[in-house]
Formats: structure tokens, C-alpha cells, sequence
């Protein structure tokens, strides 16, 4: 609610004449802000003020609510982040080594992880494209709640072992490893 009285007032700063027209009684404005609740509850506040600031700065007129639902569907933008299928063509086409690459954002990565670099490979697009998809949606959502994402960091390995292992250490370790392997 406080995102939707927020914008608001953004449209009574920024539409002052046709605004007052629209919503001439405080009854009106009531059931309006209601309505617009309704229509935008699929979306996080900070989307929702995000499209509105866009919307102003790009619209001579009050919006409409479906001109705000637009804005927050395409709204990825608005929080540094390519849309799905966008990130979907830079996971699937990013050079190994995959940490390496420059990122258009951090969640691109993840997301692309979590769906398997094996299957953004392999796998055809109407396949693959929707694992992606969900795995980003998640992740853009913790982004628009103001979450930072960070691509994870490997530790290096040492320079040099801090000492070698003795004979009898190292066949014990093998006879470890093929206890685990079954062989």
C-alpha cells in the first residue's frame, strides 16, 4: 500500500491538472488506489515505484494501470538486469572458463549455474530456456527486494604444500580412495 501511495503522489507532483480531473473527490481516489492495489499486487514495491519514476520521466500523460504493467514486467532494466531471454543467449554463449567472463550482471551467472552449464549447452532451447528462466526469476526477485548478488569467489590454492606426504601416508590415502570407489 505504501508503494502505491507513493506513486501517487509522484502522479499528483508530476500530472498535477489531469490528476486532480481523474480523482476530483477523495472517494474516487480511495477506490482507485484500491484498483491499482489489486492490479499490481503480483509485483515488488520497489518495482512498482521504479516503473512509476520511469513512466514519469517518459510520458506526457497520467498512465494508465496497464501502461505500469508493462513498466514493471519490462522493468528488469531498472534494476541493472538484462531481461530473461537476454540472459539466457549471454549464459548460453559466455566462454569457458565461465568465472572469468565479464558478466552483464551477477545473477546471469547464477542463474546459468544453477541451471547446469551442461544443459544450457546441450539441451534445446525449449528445454533449457525454461530451467533458466525460473532460476533467474528467483534470483531477480532477490535483487529487486535490494538482495547484491556476488559471483562466488574461489580460494586460490597454496603456492607450495606446507610438506610432502611420507610413503606410508600416501598409500594410505590410496587405499581410502579405492575403499570409496569400490575398486
Amino acid at each position: 500500500m505504501d508503494a502505491i501511495n507513493q506513486i501517487f503522489a509522484e502522479f499528483e507532483f508530476a500530472y498535477h491538472n489531469q490528476f486532480h480531473k481523474a480523482f476530483a473527490d477523495a472517494e474516487s481516489l480511495v477506490i482507485a488506489k484500491k484498483y491499482w492495489l489489486s492490479s499490481l499486487e503480483n509485483y515488488l514495491p520497489t518495482q512498482i515505484v521504479r516503473a512509476a519514476k520511469k513512466v514519469i520521466r517518459s510520458q506526457d500523460y497520467l498512465p494508465s494501470i496497464a501502461t505500469l504493467v508493462r513498466a514493471c514486467e519490462e522493468g528488469f532494466d531498472l534494476f541493472g538486469l538484462p531481461a530473461p531471454h537476454s540472459a539466457y543467449l549471454e549464459a548460453c554463449t559466455a566462454p569457458s572458463p565461465k568465472r572469468e567472463f565479464s558478466w552483464s550482471h551477477p545473477a546471469v551467472y547464477l542463474a546459468g549455474a544453477s541451471t547446469g552449464w551442461f544443459t544450457l549447452a546441450n539441451e534445446r532451447e525449449s528445454v533449457a530456456f525454461p530451467r533458466f528462466e525460473y532460476h533467474y526469476g528467483q534470483l531477480c526477485k532477490r535483487v529487486m527486494t535490494g538482495e547484491e548478488l556476488h559471483l562466488p569467489v574461489t580460494e586460490a590454492l597454496p603456492k607450495k604444500t606446507e610438506r610432502t606426504l611420507t610413503a606410508e601416508e600416501r598409500r594410505a590415502h590410496i587405499a581410502q580412495i579405492r575403499k570409496e570407489l569400490g575398486l
